[in-house]
């Protein structure tokens, strides 16, 4: 059976007297682990075929690879280059390379849209400090504890991948290089006064990685110290740094290199590491999509690689000063183009400084496009994403809802699932940030073998 008769049959038990099923988002909702987040979860979970989010997960896996090889195949090594077709600061810039390691592990969210057809990346999100770990897997486990959504699960081979229990795995792999034999001690570091905005946060993903077996710690940059080559908290020993603050921070504060000193002593004596180094922001940055989009910059990808980038990635281009005075081309195709476009600035996330090309007017594009040159950004086709259909629990009325689903990765490959989901046409942008309307969804995939509940991470590769 597929995803699409998947979905068609739970909203056809959704509508049965006496169906269970709708109480199952509100059971969710008031999980303890989700209850304290106050948000409002769809009516029902979305359902993706086991096979298709496999088949993404290889592509963002060989897609990230062609990203992290970008410096070498497009600029012959020359990381100066690079950071600067980037528009990476100066700052920023002595930030990430002061940590030393260039090439971080495959560890994030990928936020992407499903046109119907196939997923299609909008973003990367690549590093540690990408959200949403311990909140998604929780959704998915809670809907499992609703015994008519168990069934529904059982007889429709339904299976999910919780992403605390795949992130653990993966910070035991990397914590097992100076903790041998035992249980790393992991440290979530905050920027200075970053727990009072995010405290709730870090402390769910705290809670979640503790129930799948690993207990952490969570503090600020402030509260750490250094001694005899390893980072301490106390006279605790931390053998990994789970990293929650990006190079802005660092450039951004007047002590921020004093701050940050013990750590970077720390990790270039090896006795304490960091999972996730801080080029993962520079990876992340939306140009480099734009790079490998590019059919001019990519002469040194194979066939198969060009077509994987088309296959998954939205035509991308890059818009900065240079772009503006010397590709006379490119502008001209991306103002003719207005209403198949949207701008992204290229250091930002969550939609924020977007700019929709279908619904500005051509004076309004024009200068958005040279506003944003100056920050660096990328314009990016237009996906409309597929409608899901969703039984109103109060009217019955089946209505028609739109989701970015926000696919979790680690080394060992696909690491779970989530969506958030607005009414059809209510927002042109939907991304894992909050918009007021949105509803938060499990996603569960939909297996050609009989296998149902959870995944371990380990096998969903």
């Amino acid at each position: 059976m597929s995803a699409e008769r998947v979905t068609a049959q739970y909203n056809e038990e959704f509508h049965t007297p006496d169906s269970e099923l709708p109480s199952v988002a509100r059971y969710v909702k008031d999980f303890p682990t989700l209850a304290p987040w106050n948000v409002e979860f769809l009516a029902r979970p979305l359902f993706v075929a086991e096979r298709e989010i496999r088949e993404f997960a290889d592509d963002l896996r060989h897609l990230i690879d062609m990203l992290f090889s970008l410096p070498d195949r497009m600029f012959g090594g020359d990381l100066e280059a690079f950071r600067s077709v980037l528009g990476i600061s100066d700052d920023r810039w002595e930030a990430i390379r002061r940590f030393g390691d260039l090439l971080p592990p495959h560890y994030g969210r990928a936020d992407m849209y499903h046109d119907g057809t196939s997923f299609k990346l909008l973003e990367f999100n690549l590093g540690s400090e990408a959200g949403g770990w311990g909140f998604a897997g929780e959704i998915s486990r809670a809907a499992m504890e609703v015994d008519a959504f168990a069934g529904f699960a059982r007889r429709n081979r339904l299976g999910y991948v919780h992403p605390v229990r795949a992130a653990v795995e993966a910070l035991r792999r990397f914590g097992a290089r100076v903790a041998p034999g035992r249980e790393p001690v992991v440290a979530l570091l905050e920027w200075r006064g970053g727990l009072k905005d995010y405290g709730e946060h870090w402390a769910n993903f705290q809670s979640a990685l503790r129930w799948a077996g690993l207990d952490i710690l969570v503090a600020e940059v402030s509260d750490v110290h250094e001694r005899e080559g390893a980072l301490y908290l106390g006279d605790t020993k931390i053998d990994v740094v789970y990293r929650t603050f990006v190079p802005d921070q660092i450039a951004e504060e007047p002590d921020g290199w004093d701050l940050v000193a013990p750590l970077l002593r720390a990790h270039g004596a090896g006795g304490t590491l960091l999972w996730t180094p801080l080029s993962s922001n520079m990876f992340a940055n939306k140009s480099c999509m734009a790079l490998l989009s590019d059919a001019a910059r990519r002469r040194d990808l194979s066939e198969d690689e060009c077509r994987l980038v088309d296959r998954v990635l939205p035509w991308t281009r890059l818009i900065n000063t240079e772009t503006l005075k010397t590709d006379t081309d490119l502008v001209d195709e991306c103002l003719e183009r207005r209403e198949q476009l949207i701008l992204k600035v290229n250091a930002r996330g969550g939609g924020v400084g977007a700019v929709v090309g279908w619904e500005t007017d051509d004076a309004t594009w024009r200068r958005a496009l040279e506003d944003s040159a100056a920050e660096g950004c990328v314009v990016q086709q237009r996906v409309v994403p597929r409608s899901e259909f969703v039984v109103d629990p109060v009217t019955g009325e089946t209505e028609e809802w739109q989701a970015v689903y926000g696919m979790f990765y680690t080394p060992q490959g696909c690491a779970g699932t989530f969506a958030k989901a607005v009414p059809a046409g209510a927002s042109s942008i939907i991304s894992v940030g909050p918009p007021a309307n949105a509803r938060i969804a499990a996603v569960f995939h939909q297996s050609e073998l009989p296998v149902w509940g959870e995944v371990p991470a380990d096998t969903a590769k």
